[in-house]
């Protein structure tokens, strides 16, 4: 933890994957109290599991993908099911991991639009995207969110730097899950970012 940081009560949602565990990895390292939850605990778009996930919780770090969904419902519907369930829950911060495609670049086109991007998967990134707004509309003003991502993508097998920085959206950028994570938690434990999507990069 941070100087400053106390221990928390954190829900990871989407724990069983490759981020959601560096988060839970991270969290822990730091001192928090966490609560692993998966699909077997509940369906991260019904409302009423992720607030009874998330009684008694401070704060919600949320990495899921369902690959048999369609990505325009479901990113979404999990959006709605946060807004809800958290508020319900009286759980005041949520770090959820995004998306690099829709993040602007340097120029300020979006990442997914510029030259040469993969567009094989664009429906993927429209319902990313779509996540994000609709928590854009529908989190009450009392949840405070932010949503990261790497700003090009992660590198699953590079070694830990141990730092990372905010960048636009960069696709030849990477960073490890274990730096990333660390942005995810710095974001838990002493918020600078609100309602807001940013990249991460390695540093």
């Amino acid at each position: 933890m941070t100087e400053t940081a106390k221990s928390s009560r954190i829900v990871v949602f989407g724990s069983g994957g490759r981020i959601g565990r560096a988060a839970v990895a991270e969290a822990r390292r730091r001192g928090h109290d966490v609560t692993e939850a998966t699909r077997a605990d509940g369906e991260v778009t019904d409302p009423a599991a992720v607030a009874r996930l998330a009684a008694g919780h401070d704060a919600a770090v949320v990495a899921v993908y369902d690959p048999a969904a369609r990505p325009g419902e479901f990113f979404p519907a999990v959006a709605r099911a946060l807004a809800e369930g958290l508020a319900a829950a009286d759980v005041t911060r949520l770090v959820t991991v995004g998306l690099a495609s829709v993040l602007p670049t340097a120029s300020g086109e979006l990442l997914m639009d510029t030259p040469g991007y993969p567009q094989e998967w664009r429906e993927f990134y429209l319902g990313h995207g779509a996540g994000t707004e609709t928590l854009r509309t529908a989190a009450p003003q009392a949840l405070d969110w932010a949503v990261l991502s790497p700003a090009g993508d992660f590198d699953h097998e590079g070694e830990s730097s141990g730092a990372y920085a905010v960048s636009p959206g960069d696709a030849d950028s990477r960073v490890t899950p274990r730096d990333f994570a660390l942005a995810l938690l710095d974001e838990v434990e002493a918020p600078t970012l609100h309602r807001a999507h940013v990249g991460v990069v390695a540093a």
